[in-house]
């Protein structure tokens, strides 16, 4: 199984470079169209046979030396395969919804090149297993996104794009900053020789200055507070299928991801990084929801819900954190709340693609994103409409839905570890993002249908297909939570054990969790 790591780099890759050539000779859509789809659907396939199999280290290069092997180190653990399977699923939909959507625009082969260039980018953050190919990962993921979010070259477009760009290359900056930090106090760049080394640098001032580069960076990837100036404008002005994207898991891969990967798996948890890591995911928490409720652009109202629910996912890791970092630290009550971060950042990667489809379609079908220019879609447009409410109710926290279960792992998580103020804080943010999507359903949904939009009819097969698979998922997500929280079984258990050896998963919430 090792050798089909740097295939889940390679294929994006032919994919995308095979595209303009595509375009360039003129050839019919629908071939451009197959490949895309048959490239993702592979990709798909190859992060699912992952789950649950033995993969050890993989040397790219393999050259040997009087040291041992040596070559590029992919690392494939139950983070990764998380990262995998939610990267390829997110992209598979998105591919299949820009079948028919990408017709408005021009260059529907260059629009794949980008779109598989950022999923190889991606999918090399989540399997690069030393500190210099993350960056390079990272950038490679970056740079096709900025011109993914231009694609439609309006002004609009190019100015959240250059905006995006100037941002994204400070945090790049950062980033590779504190990767030298590490390399010059270690004098190496893969992550477990550098954890090795951590116990002997304990409180050097340089692996803090090291930390808060990476705070800074990765922090403005993942558009924590206050490093979000980029994302509301970014991800409105995207194509709707980028825009999933963009908030399903680049966010993620780029930004949350390697934060867990560098304060859990490389610098290990302190309190001082957990307190960081909690200050950030409160204040986006409430920030983010706050800006969210006065929004009546509809992808704008989204992208801010984006920062909000990114924010129960760093708060919860940083509460893992700290639990772990105490003298005897419930290791049950860590991987609880770490366990939550993980399950809402797949939630997250459901429900919000699964949004930001919605609004695409509603616009490809109506021409507006206002939501006072809207109403009574659910008369004209019954797939969409019943897909944006599946998807609102799950980002709202109502249950049966996956959203309501991963929400309620972190507040009992936040209450066990201590936090009370946390869990009623998270509890509020939910209550708040109810109101914010019942606004969506009153004035997308329900209603008068405007004279208008009498004539609008539902948008084409492949993208209510694409609607439909984030629908099931975000329904299926949470009738299974008792499967995913066995232990040893659920990919959600292995990846949260991956960023904490050892964690015990919890079987109840419930229940109550035991010290």
């Amino acid at each position: 199984m090792e050798s089909t790591l740097p295939i889940l780099v390679a294929l994006p890759l032919a994919v995308a470079f095979v595209m303009p050539l595509l375009e360039k000779l003129r050839e019919p859509e629908w071939l451009i169209d197959l490949i895309a789809t048959l490239g993702s659907l592979g990709l798909l396939v190859l992060s699912v046979r992952l789950v649950g199999a033995e993969v050890g280290p993989y040397w790219m290069g393999g050259w040997d030396g009087t040291g041992g092997v040596f070559g590029i180190a992919l690392k494939c653990d139950g983070l990764t395969r998380l990262m995998l399977v939610t990267i390829s699923g997110v992209a598979f939909v998105a591919v299949l919804f820009s079948l028919a959507y990408m017709r408005r625009y021009t260059s529907k082969g260059f629009y794949f090149c980008l779109f598989f260039l950022m999923v190889a980018g991606m999918n090399g953050v989540a399997l690069a297993g030393d500190m210099f190919n993350l960056f390079v990962f990272l950038e490679v993921a970056a740079i096709s996104s900025y011109a993914l979010v231009a694609f439609g070259c309006e002004s609009e477009e190019l100015e959240a794009s250059f905006k995006y760009l100037v941002l994204g290359g400070l945090a790049s900056t950062f980033v590779l900053f504190g990767v030298g930090i590490l390399y010059n106090l270690t004098g190496t760049l893969n992550m477990d020789q550098i954890h090795a080394q951590m116990k002997g640098l304990a409180g050097n001032p340089a692996l803090y200055v090291a930390a808060g580069f990476f705070v800074m960076g990765l922090g403005l990837k993942a558009a924590m507070v206050p490093f979000h100036a980029w994302l509301p404008d970014a991800h409105p002005s995207a194509p709707a299928p980028i825009s999933a994207m963009l908030s399903g898991v680049l966010i993620k891969a780029l930004g949350v991801y390697t934060l867990a990967r560098v304060f859990f798996s490389v610098l290990g948890p302190a309190p001082e990084y957990a307190a960081v890591l909690m200050a950030l995911g409160a204040l986006s928490m409430i920030a983010g929801v706050l800006l969210a409720v006065g929004q009546w652009d509809f992808k704008r109202l989204l992208a801010y819900h984006s920062i909000s629910q990114m924010g129960y996912v760093v708060l919860a890791l940083g509460i893992g954190a700290a639990v772990l970092s105490r003298p005897g630290g419930s290791r049950v009550v860590a991987g609880l709340a770490i366990f939550g971060g993980l399950f809402h950042m797949f939630n997250h990667a459901a429900f919000k693609s699964l949004l930001f489809l919605c609004s695409g379609a509603t616009e490809y079908a109506t021409g507006t994103r206002q939501l006072k220019e809207l109403g009574g879609l659910k008369h004209r447009m019954p797939v969409t409409s019943a897909c944006c409410r599946v998807a609102s109710l799950s980002i709202a926290g109502v249950p049966p839905f996956n959203g309501f279960w991963s929400k309620l792992i972190i507040i009992v998580a936040a209450v066990q570890a201590g936090y009370l103020w946390l869990g009623a804080l998270a509890a509020l943010v939910a209550f708040l993002t109810l109101v914010s999507f019942v606004k969506v359903q009153r004035y997308v949904v329900c209603g008068e249908l405007p004279e208008r939009h009498a004539n609008v009819r539902e948008v084409p097969a492949s993208m209510c297909v694409a609607m439909v698979i984030l629908a099931v998922v975000c329904l299926g997500a949470g009738l299974l939570v008792p499967y995913m929280m066995a232990p040893h079984v659920g990919l959600l258990d292995q990846a949260a054990e991956a960023l904490a050896p050892g964690v015990e998963a919890v079987e109840v919430v419930l229940g109550g969790v035991a010290p």
